[in-house]
């Protein structure tokens, strides 16, 4: 029998920020007594759901997404529509040359931020190291210890601030985090939700972010 994976395991912080993220997407707002009772993720899906206040309908939100997105990325580039499907791979989207602007101008007229670009990896372990060395030297010098955490804290900065690299393979991936990070923005009518997605959608989320597995990210699992 396949073990069913408890909730409780996860980080408590990673699980409160990412619930602070699902009340921005779907325009929700959890007040202290909505979750003392809840116990499995069952039920947070039907909490966030019945929280929604909006008209609901039956359309397709991914759809909807992946359409948008594809009008904004034309309208900065001569690609041909019909060349963009949910399997172009993002670097033929957005080559590198002015990536991060591309990226903002279609986030402005977006209205929202698709936080998809990342320092490169090898940039983030140094300046990490260096804080942890930075730290463990200030039992020695406090006055190098601190010129160290100083320079790893604006490193890492820095280092968010002109990201250039892909967070994402695929147009379907960048789909599904937009749908989910972004529900309501991010459909043709802001006022309306197709609530049979809900469950789906958060399934899907708190898979990739938290790293569970969906096959036992079930309605029982527990909190």
């Amino acid at each position: 029998m396949k073990e069913e994976f408890l909730l409780n395991n996860v980080d408590a912080e990673d699980l409160e920020d990412l619930l602070l993220k699902v009340e921005d997407s779907f325009g929700i707002k959890f007040v202290d007594n909505d979750l003392i009772s809840i116990s499995t993720f069952g039920q947070l899906c039907d909490l966030v759901t019945n929280k929604i206040q909006l008209e609901d309908t039956d359309t397709c939100t991914s759809q909807q997404v992946f359409y948008k997105l594809r009008k904004e990325i034309n309208s900065l580039s001569p690609l041909s529509e019909n060349k963009i499907f949910l399997g172009t791979p993002l670097l033929y989207v957005f080559p590198r040359k002015n990536r991060r602007l591309n990226v903002k101008l279609i986030e402005n007229k977006l209205g929202f931020k698709l936080n998809i670009l990342r320092p490169p990896h090898w940039a983030i372990v140094f300046f990490v190291i260096t804080l942890l060395l930075s730290f463990i030297y200030l039992f020695i010098s406090i006055k190098i210890g601190f010129l160290g955490v100083s320079f790893s804290m604006v490193g890492l900065w820095f280092l968010n601030k002109i990201g250039n690299e892909l967070d994402l393979k695929t147009v379907r991936e960048l789909v599904e985090k937009t749908t989910q990070e972004n529900y309501v923005k991010s459909r043709r009518d802001s006022k309306s939700v197709n609530k049979k997605e809900i469950e789906q959608i958060l399934t899907n989320w708190f898979s990739r972010v938290l790293f569970l597995d969906k096959s036992v990210l079930t309605k029982e699992s527990k909190f």
